[in-house]
């Protein structure tokens, strides 16, 4: 277990409104003025701290939320996105050239799955889907092409966990970037702190944490931002996957409570996953010595948060999985809905919904069956109130027997 607390190292970032408010003041301003021409063309060859020229390129109310993330991830810097599509798409452009290769793991979210095999080959961009889990596969699969080995930490949706180090050390062997999506991990898992060399999270899910917004981020190296920032050349830069700054603002005053939700949703995950699976019922959760990854991630993760508010079930077969979330909503269990991280529970059928990019053949090797149901549990103060629940659903679809 490692014993880097990023909730400490969020709690020391204060930053002022401009009239001393305890939150930083909104900067709702496209662009900037300049007291003479000489400021603004010295601006336009390089950064310059805390001179701003075009919301395009760094807004203030943006950046206090990316030097927030940084700490967060403990990366040297970060920015911040439209969405996490956006991060992953900008991340792999600024590496990628026409005629360059990376390696995937084959289990990621189906948006970013259809980003690489449908969308990227266009380009010139030849994705290789492997199962990561495999480290020789992944070594096999390397070539001078290579740029970029790309995994979750916690991958969506059978929540397998990735040798951050194993990976890490591959990666600088060959002198490629291992690119890591944290999204269901953080402030559980620290990617940098393990070897990554680029973190990027959809800001939609447990960070801001109240599904209202769509948001993402690249965390790195200050020269991989200040890249990705270039006037000339930069991805983030010139395909303008802007945030709102009235968005960055409501985000960053989530992100000081994510440590105690995490744990909560952890706390209440671990309790359901125990439960269900006393049951009989076959649950996917990292936090269960049934788990594949239950070692592993006891090595990775940071202490005190728990093992994530991310579980799956299987239901067995789709049918029986359909019925099951419609008597869930019914139930009030939670919502039948994509997306996660909310402080209420949301479930849906990944082969069918987040998932549903990859194509069955794909789904069935990577052991994703037609009756998986993902859930991301949520805040529920009377957990056993909702296990009760769950459990009259399961007897209502014939899953328990009396």
């Amino acid at each position: 277990m490692h014993h880097f607390d990023p909730s400490t190292e969020l709690q020391d970032y204060l930053v002022f409104g401009e009239y001393g408010g305890v939150n930083p003041s909104i900067t709702d301003s496209s662009t900037y003025t300049f007291l003479s021409p000489e400021r603004m063309k010295e601006l336009f060859d390089h950064e310059v701290e805390g001179c701003f020229l075009y919301s395009r390129h760094w807004n203030p109310t943006n950046k206090h939320l990316a030097d927030a993330l940084a700490k967060l991830e403990d990366s040297e810097a970060a920015i911040v996105t439209g969405s996490g599509m956006s991060a992953i798409a900008c991340a792999i452009l600024q590496i990628c050239d026409s005629g360059d290769e990376f390696i995937s793991s084959r289990t990621i979210y189906g948006g970013t799955y259809a980003l690489f095999k449908n969308l990227l080959p266009r380009f010139g961009i030849k994705i290789k889907f492997v199962n990561t889990q495999d480290l020789n596969a992944v070594k096999k699969s390397i070539t001078k092409k290579t740029k970029i080995i790309y995994c979750e930490s916690i991958s969506n949706p059978l929540l397998e966990i990735a040798d951050i180090p194993a990976l890490s050390e591959l990666a600088n062997k060959n002198k490629i970037k291992l690119m890591i999506d944290n999204t269901f991990s953080p402030i559980l898992i620290s990617p940098i702190h393990l070897g990554a060399h680029i973190v990027i999270h959809s800001l939609t899910k447990f960070i801001n944490g109240t599904s209202d917004c769509v948001a993402g981020c690249i965390c790195s190296s200050s020269e991989f931002i200040n890249q990705l920032m270039d006037i000339n050349l930069g991805t983030a830069m010139l395909l303008g996957p802007v945030l709102d700054s009235h968005r960055a603002a409501s985000i960053l005053k989530n992100l000081h409570s994510l440590h105690i939700r995490v744990e909560k949703h952890s706390k209440n995950a671990l309790y359901l996953a125990e439960n269900l699976e006393r049951l009989g019922v076959k649950v996917y959760y990292p936090g269960l010595p049934s788990h594949n990854g239950h070692k592993l991630i006891n090595k990775l993760m940071n202490e005190g948060f728990g093992y994530g508010g991310m579980l799956a079930i299987d239901a067995g077969d789709e049918e029986t999985a359909d019925k099951l979330m419609k008597k869930m909503q019914v139930e009030k269990v939670g919502y039948l809905a994509v997306s996660l991280g909310y402080f209420k529970t949301l479930f849906s059928s990944p082969g069918h919904s987040t998932s549903s990019e990859i194509p069955k053949e794909e789904q069935e090797k990577m052991g994703l069956s037609e009756g998986l149901i993902r859930i991301s549990i949520g805040l529920d103060n009377n957990i056993h109130k909702t296990f009760e629940r769950f459990k009259k659903c399961l007897l209502e679809v014939g899953l328990l027997i009396k």
